[in-house]
């Protein structure tokens, strides 16, 4: 019986992964259709959210039974609500690749974004891709270090979000009204699709541990000072 239940929580990590695997390939279709502005690819990952939506209803779904069945204790109770959270934050990254390509759709036949700023788009298109995966592989290693890693990583997206709104700040700029305001949307999408990544990537460090990033730290640098 509690073979069982073990391998329904196995279940839920596994669906996490496959959760992360998804909304990173989202990602990366919706920036490609972004650029290149690809109508038929940017429909298809509209309509491939729903797969992602079903897929977290799935896992609250399970969660929730093994809650009411098992009534489970200590770790295992904060496995299952930490995995309720996670699939939370990744049904968004979802959301939010649905909103890159959506952009896609509304500008074709033409690119929304600029040529001169392709490079940058694209360059926090691929950062988000890594981040999510490497959340994907944090979930199921439960690597703590890897973890704690994440938010460094995110730095790059933060400094490349602040790129892309200095250039519209630019007395320079000659892409007009409409073009900033997709490009400022486009550029929050990407951040908080890193966001959400990194707080994946939080989360597991509290499965594991059971203290939140900032408390883990501290109690660690505190024992390394001993």
């Amino acid at each position: 019986m509690r073979d069982a239940y073990h391998e329904e929580l196995d279940a839920i990590g596994d669906g996490l992964v496959e959760m992360a695997r998804l909304v990173g390939s989202a990602l990366g279709r919706a920036t490609t259709a972004l650029l290149d502005a690809d109508l038929a690819l940017a429909e298809s990952v509209i309509a491939a959210d729903e797969k992602i939506n079903e897929l977290h209803h799935d896992l609250e779904d399970r969660a929730i039974d093994l809650l009411a069945r098992q009534q489970p204790v200590a770790t295992d109770l904060r496995i299952v609500v930490t995995s309720l959270r996670m699939s939370s934050d990744l049904e968004r990254c979802g959301d939010l690749a649905r909103h890159v390509a959506k952009v896609a759709r509304m500008r074709y036949p033409e690119s929304a974004v600029p040529r001169d700023l392709h490079s940058t788009v694209l360059e926090m298109g691929q950062l988000a891709q890594r981040l999510v995966a490497k959340a994907g592989l944090v979930i199921a290693t439960k690597d703590v270090d890897k973890a704690l890693e994440m938010e460094q990583d995110d730095d790059a997206i933060d400094t490349l979000h602040r790129e892309l709104l200095s250039h519209l700040i630019d007395d320079r700029w000659a892409h007009g009204i409409e073009t900033a305001v997709d490009i400022t949307l486009v550029g929050r999408y990407y951040e908080r699709f890193a966001d959400h990544a990194v707080s994946v990537a939080k989360r597991v460090v509290y499965l594991v541990t059971g203290e939140h990033v900032a408390d883990f730290i501290a109690t660690s640098e505190a024992s390394a000072a001993e």
